[in-house]
């Protein structure tokens, strides 16, 4: 194993930018408030199984089901547009039943483990080396983890105005991060 300081802090970075938690406070805080409860062990878990396996079979599993990574952002794309729709307009597009928790899906996949985390980690593959990549997965969960362990108090720092502002501010932040996803990803 070689482990190169400058490149986990790198790759630390680049994902820390791409799944951008601190942004997606006021979206996770919006889904617990649905949802009743999100367990930090379990999303930061699960992320890091989807971003493991992600990173070393993620081609091979969309080649297998004969999807090419464009359209899989494409979809990812998709599903961040409608959340971001939902927190903005403060309507509720999915109508099925609500589980006691949000944990997995849409926490884990798609707002910390989505298309663009997925596709980052295909590039990052290409520049360092798989133990770098590892130590900087493991480093963000961490800081996932101690993020969703902390919402309560964060909630409580910005109290409810200062959630509601944060949400329209970070919904629209969302939909355009959408949307240049999708315009990435199509080619305009």
């Amino acid at each position: 194993m070689h482990f190169v300081p400058r490149d986990i802090l790198t790759v630390s970075l680049i994902l820390f930018a791409v799944i951008d938690i601190v942004g997606s406070v006021p979206a996770i805080l919006a889904i617990k408030q649905k949802v009743g409860s999100i367990h930090a062990e379990k999303a930061s878990f699960w992320a890091l199984i989807i971003m493991l396996v992600f990173l070393f079979l993620g081609e091979t599993i969309l080649a297998f089901l004969g999807i090419d990574l464009k359209s899989f952002a494409i979809a990812g794309s998709i599903v961040l547009f409608l959340l971001a729709i939902e927190m903005l307009l403060g309507i509720k597009l999915y109508h099925d039943e609500m589980p006691a928790t949000a944990s997995i899906v849409p926490i884990a996949f798609p707002l910390i483990a989505g298309a663009g985390t997925m596709t980052t980690l295909l590039s990052l593959r290409s520049e360092y080396t798989i133990e770098n990549i590892i130590a900087g997965i493991v480093i963000n969960i961490i800081v996932v983890y101690c993020i969703l362990r902390n919402l309560k108090y964060i909630e409580k720092l910005l109290g409810e105005g200062g959630l509601s502002i944060l949400r329209k501010v970070f919904s629209f932040i969302l939909l355009a991060i959408a949307i240049k996803l999708f315009r990435t990803n199509v080619g305009f």
